[in-house]
């Protein structure tokens, strides 16, 4: 992890989610480029609602973002005091996804972190249909979402939720592997049965993964879908008291359809757990 992309929008979830980010990663030489996305939109400072901008007025709020992300910087400088981090200010005018996704283009960047929730442009950016349209449109990129304003604590047990069928190769969960040796972390990979037996590709799968986990604390586990899957994976985070939620995302798959769910609404949304998604590139 040597390029971490955070995206603000100057709210304290925001905030909390880089302060996770500069802990979680700690011991890591890495750069943090903070990213501020505006548009004719994004109201003013001193003005009372906002409404279509004209020129002069977009300059006005890129001097303010400017001058926002330097406060921001001199701030987690201050609360960090950490030489292995760099911090890099961008603004950026236009659409928060396509800003997000021809930033982590142009820098190389290696993990996207955000906050669940925000005051302003980025408000319920990781709340249902939003997760998908930010997963879809960065796909080669990992994000991790931390949830509401929580305190850093490392995680010690992270669930990989997986159906055997995508992202379980090397390439997939370099990122999970990453954090889990940061922390040592332990890797819960949790299975839901909805067939009677894996068929040859998730018998093809699970020993892959089962062998990119070789030098990693891990168990395996199955459960049975008595109700919804979204239901059974609340449960088992629940049970095994779970710091950290992975599952790999790909167009119209199992993530997607659980995020539709309610109850994982609720896990993303409510839980004090971060959770990150993988790409799949496979």
């Amino acid at each position: 992890m040597k390029s971490i992309l955070v995206a603000t929008d100057f709210s304290n979830d925001a905030y909390c989610a880089l302060f996770y980010g500069t802990k979680l990663f700690k011991e890591t030489s890495c750069t943090f480029y903070i990213l501020n996305v505006y548009d004719e939109l994004t109201p003013l400072k001193n003005k009372r609602a906002p409404f279509l901008s004209n020129k002069n007025e977009l300059e006005e709020i890129e001097a303010q973002s400017n001058i926002a992300l330097e406060k921001l910087i001199h701030k987690i400088t201050l609360d960090t005091e950490n030489p292995n981090h760099k911090f890099i200010p961008l603004s950026k005018e236009g659409n928060l996804s396509k800003n997000i996704k021809n930033t982590t283009k142009a820098y190389d960047i290696d993990l996207v972190l955000i906050g669940s929730k925000g005051e302003t442009g980025a408000k319920e950016l990781f709340f249902g249909s939003n997760t998908i349209q930010i997963t879809n449109t960065i796909s080669n990129c990992p994000i991790l979402a931390i949830p509401k304003q929580i305190e850093y604590t490392a995680p010690k047990e992270i669930a990989f939720v997986t159906d055997y069928k995508q992202g379980c190769s090397l390439s997939n969960i370099a990122p999970l592997l990453f954090i889990a040796k940061q922390t040592n972390a332990a890797i819960r990979v949790m299975h839901i049965i909805e067939e009677a037996i894996l068929d040859a590709e998730q018998e093809l799968k699970y020993k892959l993964l089962e062998n990119c986990l070789k030098e990693y604390q891990h168990s395996f586990t199955t459960m049975k879908e008595f109700s919804d899957k979204a239901k059974v994976i609340h449960e088992f985070i629940a049970a095994r008291e779970i710091d950290l939620f992975c599952m790999v995302h790909q167009k119209r798959n199992f993530l997607e359809k659980l995020l539709r769910e309610p109850v994982i609404k609720d896990v993303s949304m409510y839980a004090n757990i971060p959770f990150l998604i993988l790409p799949s590139m496979e």
